[in-house]
């Protein structure tokens, strides 16, 4: 049960809610057993209101409770999971944020300010900023985009990481569509070596255990790619009889 695509499987975005949680999930359980022994990391949560955009709207249930009292109001209330990762032997001081950005993050509302806002706060504080965009849909708006990005590094996909102890520098790596997600670098303390984040076999495992093969690549994937990236993702599916 494997993805016809070598790298990130654009029909996912679909469903970016599942694979997102699923995403920072495996993503902690990766790094934890290559920290170092005073480092942690965990999974956090902020929650804002999503506007009703006038498309069908999903109620995301935490608990089922017996004869609850029902509240209505206009927005439906949801959450954004990170990672971060701790410094247990200096009062948890955090060290890293890793961020799989969801189309929240980069489209109008509260998503986007509470992301921000979070964005510059690592900034400020030094911590390290790690982003890992794999959706298409709204508008980048990284850390890393106050700098000049050349052509070669405006891919389909992409990860900035910023660094907390070096000022004035960015690192970019390149998510073409065509080619196998990237192991990365992930800085923790300056003092420390940086740890291997591999994400094509996240994706993989969120592929398998969300048993995904049942998605219809006869159909266009949602949102609709680019020209270039259309004909190269028709000619995939058709080598492999999926179309």
């Amino acid at each position: 049960m494997n993805s016809p695509f070598p790298g990130m499987d654009p029909y996912l975005e679909k469903h970016w809610r599942d694979v997102h949680h699923r995403l920072v999930t495996y993503s902690c359980d990766q790094l934890q057993t290559r920290l170092p022994s005073d480092l942690r990391a965990r999974v956090e949560e902020r929650m804002f209101v999503e506007a009703d955009a006038g498309e069908n709207r999903n109620i995301y249930p935490d608990i089922a409770l017996a004869e609850p009292l029902v509240i209505r109001f206009g927005d439906e209330p949801a959450t954004q999971g990170f990672i971060e990762i701790i410094d247990v032997g200096s009062g948890n001081r955090l060290v890293t944020v890793i961020e799989f950005l969801s189309p929240s993050n980069k489209l109008p509302g509260s998503g986007q300010n509470l992301y921000l806002r979070k964005q510059e706060e690592c900034i400020a504080a030094g911590v390290s900023l790690v982003e890992i965009d794999l959706t298409r849909k709204g508008e980048r708006d990284h850390s890393c985009f106050s700098y000049p990005i050349p052509p070669s590094h405006r891919t389909t996909y992409q990860i900035c990481v910023r660094r907390g102890y070096e000022s004035g520098a960015v690192e970019v790596y390149r998510v073409p569509l065509e080619e196998p997600l990237p192991a990365i670098r992930i800085p923790l303390r300056e003092t420390d070596p940086d740890v291997p984040l591999q994400i094509q076999p996240l994706i993989d495992q969120c592929y398998r255990n969300g048993r995904y093969d049942d998605l219809d690549y006869k159909a266009d994937p949602v949102p609709p790619l680019n020209t270039t990236d259309a004909a190269w993702c028709d000619e995939l599916l058709r080598s492999k009889g999926l179309r």
